[in-house]
Protein backbone atom coordinates (compact mmCIF):
# COMPACT_ATOMS: atom_id res chain seq x y z
CA UNK A 1 0.00 0.00 0.00
CA UNK A 2 1.28 3.35 -0.63
CA UNK A 3 1.96 5.44 2.35
CA UNK A 4 0.20 8.84 2.90
CA UNK A 5 1.68 11.70 1.58
CA UNK A 6 1.25 14.81 4.00
CA UNK A 7 -0.38 17.52 2.03
CA UNK A 8 1.41 21.34 3.07
CA UNK A 9 -2.50 22.23 3.58
CA UNK A 10 -2.62 20.03 6.61
CA UNK A 11 0.76 21.28 7.85
CA UNK A 12 0.00 24.92 7.90
CA UNK A 13 -3.35 24.62 9.96
CA UNK A 14 -1.57 23.78 13.34
CA UNK A 15 0.86 26.51 12.12
CA UNK A 16 -2.58 29.14 11.88
CA UNK A 17 -3.68 27.91 15.07
CA UNK A 18 -0.32 28.42 17.19
CA UNK A 19 -0.53 31.54 15.60
CA UNK A 20 -3.95 32.86 16.63
CA UNK A 21 -3.28 31.67 20.09
CA UNK A 22 -0.44 33.73 20.27
CA UNK A 23 -2.37 36.58 18.99
CA UNK A 24 -4.77 36.13 21.55
CA UNK A 25 -2.56 36.68 24.12
CA UNK A 26 -0.82 39.83 22.18
CA UNK A 27 0.23 43.03 24.09
CA UNK A 28 -1.57 45.82 22.60
CA UNK A 29 1.88 47.62 22.19
CA UNK A 30 2.30 44.68 19.47
CA UNK A 31 -0.42 44.83 17.60
CA UNK A 32 -0.91 46.80 14.40
CA UNK A 33 -0.97 50.64 14.00
CA UNK A 34 -4.44 50.36 12.02
CA UNK A 35 -5.66 48.33 15.16
CA UNK A 36 -4.26 50.99 17.67
CA UNK A 37 -6.15 54.11 15.01
CA UNK A 38 -9.40 51.90 15.43
CA UNK A 39 -9.13 51.41 19.48
CA UNK A 40 -8.39 55.71 19.38
CA UNK A 41 -11.41 56.07 17.70
CA UNK A 42 -13.78 54.34 19.21
CA UNK A 43 -12.57 56.03 22.07
CA UNK A 44 -10.78 53.00 24.28
CA UNK A 45 -7.58 54.36 24.76
CA UNK A 46 -7.19 57.69 23.43
CA UNK A 47 -3.26 58.94 22.57
CA UNK A 48 -1.83 61.50 24.77
CA UNK A 49 -1.07 64.73 22.51
CA UNK A 50 -3.52 63.15 19.83
CA UNK A 51 -6.28 64.65 17.78
CA UNK A 52 -8.85 63.67 20.59
CA UNK A 53 -7.14 64.70 23.64
CA UNK A 54 -8.36 67.46 24.75
CA UNK A 55 -6.64 71.52 24.57
CA UNK A 56 -6.01 73.93 26.92
CA UNK A 57 -7.45 77.41 24.83
CA UNK A 58 -5.79 80.43 25.37
CA UNK A 59 -8.03 81.89 28.32
CA UNK A 60 -7.02 78.84 30.57
CA UNK A 61 -3.74 79.00 30.12
CA UNK A 62 -4.11 82.90 30.31
CA UNK A 63 -5.52 82.08 33.76
CA UNK A 64 -3.57 79.64 34.93
CA UNK A 65 -0.04 82.37 34.39
CA UNK A 66 -2.23 84.82 36.09
CA UNK A 67 -3.27 82.63 39.00
CA UNK A 68 0.73 81.56 39.76
CA UNK A 69 1.71 85.34 39.21
CA UNK A 70 -0.40 86.41 41.90
CA UNK A 71 0.32 83.57 43.96
CA UNK A 72 4.47 84.23 44.01
CA UNK A 73 3.55 87.69 44.44
CA UNK A 74 1.59 86.79 47.51
CA UNK A 75 4.94 84.62 48.61
CA UNK A 76 7.10 87.19 47.96
CA UNK A 77 5.87 90.20 48.61
CA UNK A 78 3.48 89.67 52.14
CA UNK A 79 3.83 85.89 53.30
CA UNK A 80 7.50 86.03 53.41
CA UNK A 81 7.94 89.63 55.28
CA UNK A 82 5.41 88.09 57.85
CA UNK A 83 7.13 84.80 58.25
CA UNK A 84 10.36 87.26 59.16
CA UNK A 85 7.86 89.30 61.47
CA UNK A 86 6.60 86.43 63.28
CA UNK A 87 10.32 85.31 63.67
CA UNK A 88 11.89 88.64 64.72
CA UNK A 89 8.43 90.36 66.56
CA UNK A 90 7.65 93.61 66.49
CA UNK A 91 10.87 95.39 66.64
CA UNK A 92 11.38 94.44 62.68
CA UNK A 93 8.48 97.31 62.29
CA UNK A 94 11.31 100.00 64.09
CA UNK A 95 11.68 102.15 60.95
CA UNK A 96 8.16 101.93 60.04
CA UNK A 97 6.69 103.15 62.70
CA UNK A 98 9.84 105.73 63.51
CA UNK A 99 8.44 107.11 59.95
CA UNK A 100 4.87 107.37 60.67
CA UNK A 101 5.49 109.21 63.84
CA UNK A 102 7.90 111.53 62.66
CA UNK A 103 4.91 112.31 59.94
CA UNK A 104 2.56 112.87 62.45
CA UNK A 105 4.79 114.91 64.55
CA UNK A 106 5.74 117.21 61.75
CA UNK A 107 2.02 117.78 60.39
CA UNK A 108 0.87 118.48 63.82
CA UNK A 109 3.93 121.25 64.06
CA UNK A 110 3.01 122.54 60.54
CA UNK A 111 -0.74 123.77 61.82
CA UNK A 112 0.98 126.55 64.06
CA UNK A 113 2.21 129.49 62.35
CA UNK A 114 5.43 129.40 63.95
CA UNK A 115 5.83 125.25 63.75
CA UNK A 116 5.18 125.79 59.82
CA UNK A 117 8.17 128.03 59.72
CA UNK A 118 10.21 125.77 61.83
CA UNK A 119 9.08 123.01 59.57
CA UNK A 120 10.03 124.76 56.29
CA UNK A 121 13.53 126.06 57.88
CA UNK A 122 14.77 121.90 59.09
CA UNK A 123 13.22 119.61 56.44
CA UNK A 124 12.08 122.06 53.57
CA UNK A 125 13.68 120.75 50.71
CA UNK A 126 13.19 123.72 47.82
CA UNK A 127 15.04 123.85 44.09
CA UNK A 128 15.99 127.55 45.16
CA UNK A 129 18.08 126.86 48.00
CA UNK A 130 21.96 125.66 48.01
CA UNK A 131 22.59 122.29 47.19
CA UNK A 132 24.41 122.22 50.82
CA UNK A 133 21.76 123.21 52.39
CA UNK A 134 19.16 121.29 50.04
CA UNK A 135 21.21 117.99 51.23
CA UNK A 136 21.33 119.05 54.94
CA UNK A 137 17.13 118.64 54.36
CA UNK A 138 16.75 115.76 52.67
CA UNK A 139 16.94 112.98 55.32
CA UNK A 140 14.51 115.59 57.38
CA UNK A 141 12.13 115.62 54.38
CA UNK A 142 11.83 112.10 54.53
CA UNK A 143 8.90 113.21 56.97
CA UNK A 144 7.65 116.29 56.09
CA UNK A 145 4.38 115.66 54.35
CA UNK A 146 3.04 118.22 52.25
CA UNK A 147 0.59 120.28 53.47
CA UNK A 148 -1.75 120.33 50.51
CA UNK A 149 -2.41 116.38 50.88
CA UNK A 150 -4.16 114.44 53.69
CA UNK A 151 -1.37 113.10 55.70
CA UNK A 152 -4.16 110.51 57.30
CA UNK A 153 -4.30 108.79 54.16
CA UNK A 154 -0.61 108.62 53.11
CA UNK A 155 0.55 107.12 56.75
CA UNK A 156 -0.76 103.65 55.48
CA UNK A 157 0.69 103.66 52.32
CA UNK A 158 4.05 105.08 54.34
CA UNK A 159 3.74 102.40 56.93
CA UNK A 160 3.46 99.54 54.43
CA UNK A 161 6.18 100.81 52.18
CA UNK A 162 8.53 100.74 55.12
CA UNK A 163 7.64 98.24 57.02
CA UNK A 164 7.59 95.08 54.08
CA UNK A 165 10.87 96.29 53.19
CA UNK A 166 12.48 96.47 56.00
CA UNK A 167 11.35 92.60 56.74
CA UNK A 168 12.40 91.75 53.61
CA UNK A 169 15.73 93.68 52.42
CA UNK A 170 17.31 95.09 56.29
CA UNK A 171 17.14 97.94 58.19
CA UNK A 172 20.27 99.36 55.83
CA UNK A 173 18.96 98.56 52.42
CA UNK A 174 15.86 100.23 53.03
CA UNK A 175 17.17 103.31 54.03
CA UNK A 176 19.84 103.46 51.42
CA UNK A 177 17.09 102.86 49.05
CA UNK A 178 13.99 105.41 50.63
CA UNK A 179 17.29 108.13 50.59
CA UNK A 180 18.75 107.37 47.36
CA UNK A 181 14.92 107.40 45.73
CA UNK A 182 14.41 110.96 47.66
CA UNK A 183 17.61 112.52 46.68
CA UNK A 184 17.16 111.30 42.72
CA UNK A 185 14.24 113.71 42.76
CA UNK A 186 15.60 116.37 44.27
CA UNK A 187 18.65 116.87 42.39
CA UNK A 188 16.70 116.10 39.15
CA UNK A 189 15.01 118.76 39.88
CA UNK A 190 17.55 121.43 39.46
CA UNK A 191 18.76 119.84 36.38
CA UNK A 192 15.81 120.48 35.26
CA UNK A 193 15.53 124.19 36.41
CA UNK A 194 19.31 124.65 34.98
CA UNK A 195 17.76 123.17 32.20
CA UNK A 196 15.08 125.92 31.47
CA UNK A 197 11.70 126.17 30.04
CA UNK A 198 11.73 124.10 26.23
CA UNK A 199 13.77 121.08 25.88
CA UNK A 200 10.96 119.22 24.56
CA UNK A 201 9.03 119.81 28.11
CA UNK A 202 11.61 118.49 30.36
CA UNK A 203 13.07 121.59 31.28
CA UNK A 204 11.51 123.94 34.42
CA UNK A 205 10.70 127.46 34.73
CA UNK A 206 12.04 129.16 37.43
CA UNK A 207 8.88 129.53 39.80
CA UNK A 208 8.90 125.59 40.08
CA UNK A 209 12.03 126.97 42.35
CA UNK A 210 9.92 127.73 44.94
CA UNK A 211 7.98 124.40 45.52
CA UNK A 212 8.28 122.14 48.30
CA UNK A 213 9.79 118.90 47.70
CA UNK A 214 7.44 115.55 47.40
CA UNK A 215 8.22 114.35 50.84
CA UNK A 216 7.67 111.15 52.27
CA UNK A 217 6.01 109.90 48.87
CA UNK A 218 8.93 109.82 46.54
CA UNK A 219 10.55 107.16 49.09
CA UNK A 220 7.44 105.16 49.34
CA UNK A 221 6.60 105.21 45.92
CA UNK A 222 11.01 104.02 45.38
CA UNK A 223 10.82 101.22 48.23
CA UNK A 224 8.00 99.66 46.09
CA UNK A 225 9.45 99.60 42.58
CA UNK A 226 12.40 98.34 44.52
CA UNK A 227 10.71 95.48 46.13
CA UNK A 228 9.12 94.39 42.80
CA UNK A 229 12.24 94.18 40.95
CA UNK A 230 14.17 92.15 43.82
CA UNK A 231 10.97 89.80 44.47
CA UNK A 232 10.14 89.65 40.83
CA UNK A 233 6.22 91.05 41.40
CA UNK A 234 5.20 92.45 37.75
CA UNK A 235 1.48 93.37 39.46
CA UNK A 236 3.06 95.63 42.11
CA UNK A 237 5.46 97.09 39.47
CA UNK A 238 2.52 98.13 37.37
CA UNK A 239 0.12 99.06 40.64
CA UNK A 240 3.42 101.52 41.20
CA UNK A 241 4.92 103.15 38.40
CA UNK A 242 1.29 102.94 36.13
CA UNK A 243 -0.41 104.83 39.23
CA UNK A 244 2.79 107.61 38.69
CA UNK A 245 2.54 107.51 35.06
CA UNK A 246 -1.15 108.18 35.16
CA UNK A 247 -0.78 111.16 37.87
CA UNK A 248 1.58 112.70 35.72
CA UNK A 249 -0.72 112.55 32.83
CA UNK A 250 -3.85 113.76 34.73
CA UNK A 251 -1.69 116.79 36.93
CA UNK A 252 1.28 117.36 35.54
CA UNK A 253 3.54 119.16 37.97
CA UNK A 254 6.74 119.02 39.90
CA UNK A 255 5.82 116.24 42.39
CA UNK A 256 4.48 114.06 39.43
CA UNK A 257 7.74 114.41 37.21
CA UNK A 258 9.88 113.13 41.07
CA UNK A 259 7.45 110.62 41.89
CA UNK A 260 8.39 109.12 37.66
CA UNK A 261 12.29 109.93 38.43
CA UNK A 262 11.96 107.98 42.34
CA UNK A 263 10.85 104.96 40.40
CA UNK A 264 13.37 105.35 37.44
CA UNK A 265 16.00 105.22 40.35
CA UNK A 266 14.88 102.48 42.51
CA UNK A 267 14.19 100.49 39.48
CA UNK A 268 17.63 101.02 38.37
CA UNK A 269 18.86 100.16 42.03
CA UNK A 270 16.98 96.92 42.02
CA UNK A 271 17.77 95.95 38.61
CA UNK A 272 22.16 96.38 39.88
CA UNK A 273 20.85 94.32 42.93
CA UNK A 274 19.76 91.57 41.39
CA UNK A 275 23.22 91.82 38.66
CA UNK A 276 25.03 91.58 41.58
CA UNK A 277 23.17 88.45 43.30
CA UNK A 278 23.18 86.84 40.36
CA UNK A 279 26.92 87.42 39.97
CA UNK A 280 26.84 86.04 43.66
CA UNK A 281 25.70 82.86 43.12
CA UNK A 282 27.71 81.72 40.20
CA UNK A 283 30.93 79.56 40.32
CA UNK A 284 34.28 81.25 40.88
CA UNK A 285 36.49 80.36 37.56
CA UNK A 286 38.84 78.66 39.73
CA UNK A 287 36.52 76.32 40.90
CA UNK A 288 35.68 75.05 37.64
CA UNK A 289 36.94 71.79 36.38
CA UNK A 290 39.40 72.41 33.36
CA UNK A 291 37.91 71.19 29.85
CA UNK A 292 37.74 67.16 28.96
CA UNK A 293 37.85 66.40 32.67
CA UNK A 294 35.28 64.49 33.86
CA UNK A 295 34.30 62.19 36.90
CA UNK A 296 38.04 61.08 37.41
CA UNK A 297 40.00 64.32 37.34
CA UNK A 298 36.88 65.46 40.72
CA UNK A 299 38.34 62.35 42.67
CA UNK A 300 41.68 62.86 42.34
CA UNK A 301 40.79 66.22 43.39
CA UNK A 302 38.79 65.54 46.55
CA UNK A 303 41.73 62.74 46.72
CA UNK A 304 44.48 65.67 46.97
CA UNK A 305 42.45 67.68 49.24
CA UNK A 306 42.55 65.23 51.72
CA UNK A 307 45.99 64.53 51.72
Amino acid sequence: MRPEVERPRDRAAPDRAREDRAGHHRAPEDRAPKDRALEDRAGRRPRRGGRDAPRDGAPSRAARFAGRTLRNEWHGIVAGPLRELRRRGPGALLLAVVACLGVIFFHALAQHPAGATAVRAVGGVQGDVPLWLALLRTPVSLYVPALDLPVWAGLTQLFLAFALAELALGRRRTLLVAYASTLAGTLSVRVMLAMGPGWWGFGLPPEAGHVLDTGPSAAVVGLFTFLSVVRRAPVVFLLTGGSMVLESIAKPNLAGREHLLAVAAALVMGLLHERARRRGRSPSPGSALPAGDGPEAAVKGRAAGRV
